[in-house]
């Protein structure tokens, strides 16, 4: 725990392309010690930060989903900052396009060479990748980004499985996945700079969650399909109505004609995924679906997707989701009283 009364100054960026939520979140958790000091010893009365919004100029901004935040200060009228955050970010048709803020993207790497730490929320990872900062090093950010992503910043491992990642020598660039990992991202600034009691007694308080399980349960497997390799991309569409197929790829094999070396080297290069990785990543995929959206037994998913070994299938299914497939209908399956509603709902 921080021994210094010294408040560490927050700064977050707000961008046309900001998510109010992830904004407005991280400000009301960070600017909320004073208040919740009373409900929880744990929580210093005297607040460990001084937190504010910075923008593009010294205007309101209008954020992605149209709601405006007032007036702002200027992001280069902040000399030095402890803490820069980047929220998540909302790309028109998932596309990044580089270059947009150079002075933003300069005034960052200026604040990394004083010492700031850096963190992103979500996709505000595009932003501070233009740094460079992260050339070498891994990080992650929601599935749907991945794409764009690697597109633009090939020198950086995705961990797209990962909820936070704490990079550099001084782990001083932090980067939390989805959307709502801005939790994560909050809890582990206070834990980091307060104390883990705090971080606890603020989770508690205001039911913020830590994602234990990374992203894995939540990626989609969204493999390549402009790969521009004719014959791959008709093995994929055959394979989505073939799953279950007993022996899928060698069947695979033969409808491409090939040689099955050269099969597997064409479809790993064109997919990113050997044969045998990918029907496993799309069989879990139709699975998932199931146990979210039926009533069918895990058993009985297990053989609809192609396994007859019912224990091969979890043990895959956890490996790939970190996840059993009990835990993940738990998880992500509509609520009973969600659900009844729907009900009612369309029954008038």
């Amino acid at each position: 725990m921080a021994e210094s009364r010294d408040r560490l100054h927050v700064t977050l960026v707000a961008l046309p392309e900001a998510m109010a939520s992830s904004l407005s979140g991280l400000y009301e958790v960070l600017s909320a010690f004073e208040l919740l000091g009373s409900f929880d010893e744990a929580v210093p009365s005297v607040p460990p930060f001084t937190v504010e919004i910075v923008g593009l100029d010294d205007a309101p901004v209008s954020t992605a989903s149209g709601l405006s935040l007032g007036t702002l200060r200027r992001f280069d009228r902040v000399a030095r900052s402890d803490i820069v955050i980047v929220p998540s970010l909302l790309v028109q048709g998932g596309n990044w396009v580089t270059g947009r803020y150079p002075e933003l993207v300069g005034w960052l790497g200026r604040q990394h060479g004083q010492g700031a730490m850096l963190c992103s929320a979500c996709s505000g990872v595009l932003l501070l990748a233009e740094t460079g900062l992260l050339d070498g090093r891994e990080t992650t950010l929601h599935w749907a980004y991945a794409p764009t992503f690697r597109r633009n910043f090939p020198a950086v491992k995705l961990r797209l499985e990962e909820v936070l990642i704490a990079a550099g020598e001084r782990q001083e660039l932090v980067m939390a996945g989805g959307s709502a990992s801005w939790h994560d991202l909050v809890l582990y600034l206070i834990a980091r700079h307060v104390g883990p009691m705090a971080a606890q007694a603020i989770a508690r308080f205001m039911l913020l969650q830590w994602h234990r399980n990374g992203q894995a349960p939540y990626v989609t497997f969204d493999p390549p399909m402009d790969h521009g390799d004719a014959v791959v991309l008709k093995l994929q569409h055959w394979l989505r109505v073939h799953l279950a197929s007993a022996n899928p790829v060698e069947e695979l094999a033969r409808r491409s004609g090939l040689p099955s070396s050269s099969f597997k080297r064409r479809f790993t290069k064109a997919t990113g995924f050997s044969p045998i990785v990918y029907v496993q990543h799309a069989r879990i995929e139709e699975a998932k679906r199931r146990l979210e959206r039926s009533d069918a037994s895990i058993d009985e998913i297990c053989w609809a997707v192609g396994y007859e070994d019912a224990a091969f299938f979890r043990r895959l299914f956890k490996r790939i989701t970190r996840v059993t497939p009990g835990e993940y209908r738990r998880k992500l399956r509509v609520p009973r009283f969600a659900g009844a509603r729907l009900a009612v709902d369309r029954a008038h």
